[in-house]
């Protein structure tokens, strides 16, 4: 029940963290950042990475993760790297934002296929989602979309996780293809988390806080 309900309970932390710190100026969103980006490369190449490159061939495996870096530049492109902590609100924007919506919604989607067959990866996703979701919210209140909407985005992005690990348990034809979908899955998770890790400091250099949290991320990654 974990796997399904954990994800979900990401975007919940996320929107109590900005009902919480909304009136405060707060770094909480940079240094839970820096933490999520480690943590989620390393339980990627400790637990998700060794599976698939048991049961693919080499240099399969390896085409399928650059198509997941290529995938996740594409939906970079149509949300603009909101799955890493760039949301940025426009003075003159109206109308929902439906290609953020959607980019996002197929990015949270693909990241709860891997969550059944390692556990681990559930806490990864669920570490990743929390700031993610926290700035989705800040950007969805500034914006001043009805509360109809903020719900909706909200409520519909926290269950896409959940839906793939779902469809990857029920669904017998994906089985067959499942390690694929894992690699494609490796590929988004490294671009991400290697986004954040290097663009987490400002000029390009890292303070103690976030190299301690870096370094936390890593540790706890390799000890679960």
């Amino acid at each position: 029940m974990k796997l399904y309900f954990l994800p979900f309970l990401a975007v919940i932390i996320g929107v109590l963290l900005v009902l919480i710190f909304k009136h405060k100026k707060s770094n909480y969103t940079k240094f839970l950042l820096s933490f999520s980006g480690a943590f989620l490369l390393a339980l990627t190449l400790f637990d998700l990475l060794p599976e698939v490159y048991e049961h693919l061939d080499a240099k399969q495996t390896g085409l399928f993760i650059m198509l997941g870096i290529l995938l996740q530049i594409l939906l970079e492109f149509f949300s603009k790297g909101a799955e890493h902590g760039h949301v940025h609100v426009h003075k003159h924007e109206t109308g929902f934002p439906w290609v953020l919506f959607i980019s996002l919604c197929i990015h949270s989607f693909l990241e709860g296929f891997p969550i059944h067959q390692h556990n681990d990866m559930v806490y990864g996703v669920l570490i990743h989602k929390i700031p993610i979701a926290a700035l989705i919210t800040t950007y969805l209140v500034e914006s001043k979309f009805t509360l109809r909407q903020i719900v909706g985005f909200l409520v519909i992005f926290a269950l896409m996780t959940p839906t793939g690990t779902l469809v990857s348990n029920t669904v017998p034809f994906v089985g067959d293809y499942l390690f694929f979908i894992n690699a494609i899955v490796i590929g988004i998770f490294f671009h991400i988390s290697t986004v954040i890790l290097f663009e987490s400091n400002e000029n390009h250099r890292f303070n103690l806080t976030k190299l301690i949290l870096i370094a936390l991320g890593i540790l706890v990654a390799y000890l679960i």
